[in-house]
């Protein structure tokens, strides 16, 4: 069986600036150079991208601006086979990132949401055929946009469907009150979050524990460890780790995003939390050896 999965959250363009100098050596005020390009962004749109490069099929429901911008985020989604619905609309323009890269690949974002705000429940396609929903953090941290969230999950949870939800970074989820955040993880099945994000919502420095919190509110939690791999775990079972495959790291933007694509065509469909994250994992070392935050056009891994 192939997973169908709906993207639902952000779709950005990513202004990608790589720099030689570690951030403390920037020249503030003068000149540093750097080398700048565009990609696709986006955490939803991101997942949807990746994961046309698995097995399963993605649609993602998002909002971009009528402008040049929107034309060549939509333009790439076909090109890449990705399904979408009302994407443009007029009001505002297309959501913007400037992503800062220094030498480790390490990744600093500065967002502007611009159309991304006020998703809402006529967002929502037919649901027929879909076997999983991604939702993207950064949605319902937008006050426009998250009654119209919270429809869309009551909708779609009527319909038995499992949603894997992404929290915001660290930054993001620290512009609402930390129980506002804890209060949507109910309802989610699947947390997919990075360690930093895990700690902050479980109050401890402690992996284990932060795992352990997380699943008194979800049915399985994963893990992203970056360059130490992913740990997951389902309520009932044995937690589970796995490493991170080596490769030259170029540019860790998306690395999240194409680890969740990854993990979710595999668990969709087979409920393998080994295999799923072997997935993640794979899909994600694709993901870090390019510049910007999707595939390329065209290619395959």
């Amino acid at each position: 069986m192939t997973a169908k999965v709906l993207c639902i959250g952000d779709v950005m363009l990513d202004v990608v600036t790589k720099i030689d100098v570690l951030p403390s050596q920037i020249n503030y005020g003068s000149d540093t150079p750097a080398k700048i390009s565009t990609h696709g962004g986006g955490a939803a749109g991101n997942v949807a991208a990746w994961l046309t490069r698995t097995d399963a099929r993605a649609t993602i429901v998002g909002h971009v601006g009528n402008d040049a911008a929107g034309s060549a985020l939509v333009s790439e989604f076909d090109a890449l086979g990705v399904r979408h619905h009302n994407l443009v609309v007029d009001n505002g323009h297309s959501g913007v990132v400037v992503v800062l890269v220094d030498p480790t690949g390490e990744r600093t974002m500065f967002p502007d949401n611009g159309a991304n705000s006020g998703l809402h429940i006529g967002d929502l396609p037919d649901l027929e055929g879909f076997n999983a929903v991604y939702i993207s953090g950064y949605s319902p941290l937008d006050p426009l946009s998250l009654a119209g969230i919270k429809e869309m999950i009551a909708k779609i949870r009527t319909k038995g469907i499992t949603i894997y939800f992404d929290p915001a970074s660290v930054g993001g989820m620290k512009e609402v009150p930390i129980d506002e955040v804890k209060s949507w993880l109910p309802m989610m099945d699947v947390i997919l979050l990075n360690e930093e994000e895990a700690c902050y919502l479980s109050g401890s420095t402690d992996i284990e524990v932060s795992l352990e919190y997380l699943l008194q509110h979800c049915e399985t939690v994963v893990i992203k460890r970056g360059s130490h791999g992913a740990i997951g775990k389902s309520r009932g079972g044995e937690s589970v780790s796995v490493p991170a495959i080596p490769t030259t790291v170029v540019d860790t933007t998306g690395a999240g995003d194409s680890f969740a694509a990854g993990f979710i065509s595999y668990f969709a469909t087979k409920k393998d939390l080994t295999r799923a994250l072997m997935a993640g994992a794979e899909v994600a070392a694709h993901c870090v050896a390019i510049v910007g935050a999707r595939p390329r056009v065209g290619t395959k891994i």
